[in-house]
């Protein structure tokens, strides 16, 4: 059946384009982008103020009234559907500048990152360990530079009240590395993402971007036994090649950072709790430079 069928009441005649525009409110922002292309009733619509505004968070107003720049430059976009299309594209800077705040931009879920100094590093204010800089490609004013530290240990926190009640969020590490960069690719990291002061499950992950390209090692085994040398050879490449695909690995961001997840979380509708989230390296007791920390991304799983 045409879509159009179904904005028509039985007699013929078309519905009232309030009706239409109240029935695209409870659907999402993909779907009404997609039903304004099929049919002609549907596009002013979904073009309306009445539309958007419940694809925005209830309390988007408060969070833009928190923006860095006041909360005229973010609301003098335009109508809102450009202020949501706005907010999915150009994070905006909140509470003095120590978090962003956006969209996720087909389903209108709130997404946060925490800056570098919101979080909580350990000798992160000792110069000989730690140094404050700003890089031109960050959306913060400052990054963490991490020079030499043995002790490596980190942390933020988030509370569930200020994202999107019902989903599950993940928690990514948002970093790149300089061209000298050592210490972590002989050791991974732990991290952990739960409610805090409850016991986290801890991940593995390595955070030096090359550990992917290990080399395979090979055992040395006398020439003479033929057929055991090749299949020998073969299980201990298997050997090292499942040790080093363990564990979560960086990953590329769009905006030319790169990202590891640490964990990830569901926000109950009505829960409120404050969410930790830690990433350290305090095993393996060897000295680690070259991470430069942009924060935490805070944002809703893909499918989830």
């Amino acid at each position: 059946m045409a879509v159009e069928s179904y904005i028509r009441f039985a007699g013929g005649d078309e519905l009232p384009e309030g009706c239409i525009t109240n029935a695209l409110s409870l659907t999402s922002p993909k779907d009404a982008c997609r039903l304004s292309l099929v049919a002609s009733t549907f596009r002013s619509a979904a073009e309306s103020d009445a539309v958007w505004e419940r694809f925005l968070p209830p309390d988007y107003y408060d969070i833009i009234s928190r923006s860095i720049d006041g909360p005229d430059s973010v609301l003098a976009v335009g109508s809102k559907k450009e202020l949501y299309l706005h907010l999915c594209d150009h994070p905006i800077l909140i509470d003095g500048g120590t978090k962003s705040f956006s969209l996720e931009k087909w389903s209108g879920k709130k997404c946060y990152m925490l800056a570098a100094r919101s979080l909580q590093i350990v000798w992160g204010d000792t110069p000989r360990y730690w140094r404050w800089i700003s890089l031109p490609e960050s959306r913060f004013s400052e990054v963490a530079e991490l020079l030499d530290v043995c002790w490596f240990d980190m942390s933020g926190k988030i509370n569930t009240n200020m994202l999107s009640p019902d989903i599950r969020y993940g928690a990514y590490l948002v970093f790149t590395t300089k061209s000298r960069t050592y210490g972590f690719g002989d050791q991974p990291a732990e991290s952990s993402v739960g409610i805090a002061g409850h016991e986290r499950e801890t991940q593995t992950v390595y955070l030096d971007p090359q550990e992917r390209r290990r080399q395979y090692r090979y055992q040395v085994v006398p020439r003479r036994l033929g057929i055991f040398t090749h299949h020998m050879a073969h299980i201990l490449r298997q050997e090292v090649e499942d040790s080093t695909s363990e564990g979560r690995h960086p990953k590329q961001r769009s905006d030319g950072w790169m990202e590891i997840e640490l964990g990830e979380f569901f926000v109950k509708s009505g829960q409120e709790a404050e969410i930790e989230m830690s990433l350290t390296e305090v095993k393996g007791g060897n000295w680690k430079s070259g991470l430069i920390i942009e924060g935490i991304d805070i944002r809703p799983k893909e499918g989830k």
